[in-house]
């Protein structure tokens, strides 16, 4: 129990490197005072351009990867028992997406933790990528909707988790992680609700075909 809240705590702190905001104060700019608001990627993209918003995504899917990859399995006891062990890679996937939401350094404002979620799942299951992307891609293609595609992706992840019958600690991580994009998407969905919602022209094929 003491190594799953160690790796936790640690996970929360490494998911509190926010990649836009540590990237921002590098530049001299805080993402969140720009655009959408929001510290993630494409907020980054629409106000910082491509490359900024490329390393954003790195950091923030490396520290997801690292958690759940390089931290959950570290041996820092010498006592491991394997019921407990078997929730490791969940709770510090948990904890480092709550960290990117909250980051202790940032005044815990941080940003949507799509990135990270997509980090952390590389690093427990990576085969469950393919029905979150395609979620994605067919969200995004007929709405334009980028919010509504990433919550449609985690919600793909959890399904497939019960689809594919994983450990109840997976299961478990994989219901999280949809209830948190969810709720880090909850202005997105008041504003698709208010129809104010921008939309990605570039990504909403079914949109241009039917544009005057």
């Amino acid at each position: 129990m003491l190594e799953i809240i160690l790796k936790s705590v640690a996970s929360y702190l490494l998911g509190s490197i926010v990649g836009g905001l540590l990237l921002g104060r590098l530049r001299g700019v805080d993402i969140r005072a720009l655009g959408s608001g929001n510290a993630g990627s494409t907020n980054a993209l629409r106000t910082q351009g491509m490359a900024f918003a490329l390393g954003v995504l790195l950091i923030d899917l490396g520290k997801g990867w690292v958690a759940t990859r390089i931290l959950a399995p570290l041996a820092i006891t010498s006592v491991h028992q394997s019921n407990v062990d078997a929730w490791l890679p969940a709770a510090c996937g948990g904890a480092v997406m709550l960290g990117h939401v909250y980051p202790i350094w940032h005044g815990f404002r941080g940003g949507k933790a799509v990135a990270t979620l997509i980090g952390a799942v590389l690093g427990i299951a990576p085969r469950l990528l393919l029905p979150m992307l395609v979620g994605w891609c067919l969200v995004a293609v007929l709405t334009g909707f980028v919010g509504l595609a990433s919550i449609s992706a985690a919600a793909m992840l959890a399904l497939s988790a019960f689809w594919a019958r994983l450990p109840p600690p997976l299961t478990a991580f994989a219901c999280f992680a949809a209830a948190l994009i969810l709720f880090t998407h909850r202005r997105n969905i008041a504003r698709m609700r208010a129809g104010v919602e921008p939309r990605a022209r570039h990504l909403w094929l079914l949109g241009r075909r039917v544009a005057p």
